[in-house]
């Protein structure tokens, strides 16, 4: 089977409503995930087909960290752990 090379026809990263995405490092992961007590897969998942992800060029097994704008703290952080797409 044969996969598809998605096309990107805007830069979504630009878009109000889309969050910063960025890559962490090897070193910022292992920290991370030894402050936490964690393996990777624990993590909320985004597919490495997520149009943030080729975006951003995030490949399966790195993890990404989101910042949000929040009302109530400067700013809300979230991290995803990057699969591979079973289509």
């Amino acid at each position: 089977m044969v996969k598809e090379k998605i096309r990107i026809q805007f830069n979504i990263m630009s878009h109000d409503l889309v969050p910063l995405h960025e890559i962490i490092s090897e070193k910022e992961k292992t920290e991370l995930l030894k402050k936490y007590n964690i393996e990777p897969n624990r993590l909320p998942k985004i597919l490495s087909t997520d149009p943030v992800s080729i975006s951003i060029g995030a490949k399966p097994g790195q993890i990404v960290k989101i910042i949000r704008n929040s009302h109530t703290a400067k700013e809300a952080i979230a991290y995803r752990f990057v699969v591979e797409s079973s289509i």
